[in-house]
């Protein structure tokens, strides 16, 4: 992959000097509405209900996290509708929503330089082909007039913009998510100063990215994800910033070489995929980010197993699992403990992966935790039996496996196009291997109609094998 050189940044640990700069206040009336469900689960109740009502919302646990830090303060109507739904005894107000006229017309402010700058994202792709990335563009005061309407503040949706871009324009929209609108000649570099509105892009570019792919698979993406990714690493370099902004930039970038390389490898591009899990754990140790460490290493073992490599795939989830141990996170180690039974199965080692297995399943067990990261919201119970079954297969117990499959499918939620193709293709290998072609047939059969809606080489090439 293309080198992208990062300046020494200043040690934070996680997101905590990014967040304690932030300027927003905490909805901790939503907050309580929430309960004791973790942001993933609440958000797979409000998709549920919005469902029934026939509504349609993009609703994940990046998006739960925004409206409890106060980042969103009024969500958009069809939001608004679905939390009555499921609310009705509570108006907007007594949910911790700001009236929509306090916040529309208003200009965005940089909470480092005080002044109102430019929007951050250009979502239009160009009419001539690929938009280009560049950088922000320089303020140069105040873009809206004192008291005229002006554009939305970001507080004021849930990124409809973009998300109406993703629906019209397809991955190629995505290419200029990061794109600010910016004159002048050299297109190809950022100049400026970057604040927060750039950190909300680039995180913005990630959970984009992780909704299309869980959707639709990584084939059409995976190209233009990079784009953003050049772009991300480009406002870290490139534009003058705080720590705070630095942090929250290195992050995001980190993050979104995460998800790039995470569409590498489900599109069958493997080895470029370990280039930018590479770049990411550079970033994480560049800026002390041990929580993007830890997701590093845990995608560099899931990567390692599918490679044929798997005392890397245990080495990377073991030194994830020291990682994480302090993050009050079950789930996670829970996860991680699934990495490296995945490892330990390709070693042929029963023993540690039944060990491995059991760890997993009683840290699940745990329940949620606020702590718990917001990229984990496809671990479910669903996740949990999927992956187990991987490793049963690969230790050659097949109908062990294929029950573990079976019941990932059913307990996957619809929301997860392409992992319940997933599953449907594991289940139709094991069922073959363990002597009921039928039944293997009928699982083939709907992963393939599957497919029709998830791009997925590494599902593809499952069920052509």
């Amino acid at each position: 992959m293309t080198s992208f050189p990062l300046s020494p940044l200043p040690r934070a640990t996680g997101s905590s000097a990014a967040a304690s700069a932030s300027p927003y206040t905490p909805n901790t009336a939503f907050r309580q509405l929430r309960g004791d469900r973790s942001p993933g689960e609440f958000a797979a109740a409000v998709r549920r209900a919005a469902r029934g009502i026939g509504e349609h919302v993009s609703c994940d646990a990046r998006y739960i996290g925004r409206l409890e830090s106060g980042e969103i303060r009024c969500p958009n109507y069809a939001y608004q509708r679905v939390f009555r739904h499921m609310f009705p005894d509570l108006t907007s107000a007594d949910m911790g929503f700001a009236p929509r006229r306090a916040v529309r017309g208003r200009a965005r402010r940089s909470p480092e330089s005080g002044t109102a700058g430019p929007p951050a994202l250009s979502v239009l792709p160009s009419p001539t082909g690929p938009s280009v990335p560049t950088g922000p563009s320089v303020p140069t005061g105040p873009s809206v007039p004192a008291g005229s309407a002006g554009p939305p503040d970001p507080t004021y949706e849930e990124s409809d913009v973009l998300r109406r871009a993703f629906m019209t324009g397809g991955s190629a929209a995505l290419a200029s998510t990061l794109v600010p609108a910016q004159g002048g000649r050299d297109r190809g570099r950022t100049t400026g100063r970057a604040g927060s509105s750039e950190v909300r892009a680039v995180h913005e570019s990630v959970r984009q990215i992780r909704l299309h792919d869980d959707r639709h698979g990584a084939d059409g993406l995976y190209t233009d994800a990079g784009d953003a990714l050049r772009t991300a690493y480009r406002l870290l370099d490139e534009s003058s910033h705080g720590p705070a902004v630095a942090a929250g930039l290195a992050s995001g970038a980190g993050e979104l070489a995460i998800s790039v390389g995470w569409l590498a490898h489900d599109s069958g591009r493997l080895t470029e995929a370990r280039s930018y899990y590479a770049e990411a754990l550079a970033t994480a140790r560049m800026a002390g980010d041990s929580a993007l460490e830890a997701h590093a290493f845990c995608n560099t073992a899931f990567l390692a197993r599918d490679a044929g490599r798997p005392r890397e795939a245990v080495r990377a989830a073991q030194a994830a699992q020291l990682l994480a141990r302090f993050f009050g996170s079950p789930r996670l180690l829970s996860l991680l403990a699934l990495r490296e039974a995945g490892g330990r199965a390709g070693l042929g080692d029963r023993r540690g992966c039944e060990l491995a297995l059991s760890r997993a399943h009683s840290l699940f067990a745990s329940g949620p935790r606020d702590a718990d990261p917001a990229w984990m919201t496809f671990f479910g119970e669903a996740e949990l039996s999927g992956l187990a079954a991987q490793a049963w297969s690969a230790l050659g117990a097949h109908s062990r496996a294929a029950a573990a499959a079976r019941e990932a499918v059913r307990l996957q939620d619809p929301h997860f196009t392409r992992n319940i193709a997933l599953y449907e293709a594991e289940l139709a290998l094991n069922l073959a291997a363990s002597g009921r072609p039928e039944e293997a047939q009928a699982a083939r059969s709907r992963a393939l109609r599957l497919l029709g809606q998830v791009r997925s080489s590494r599902i593809r090439a499952m069920l052509v094998a």
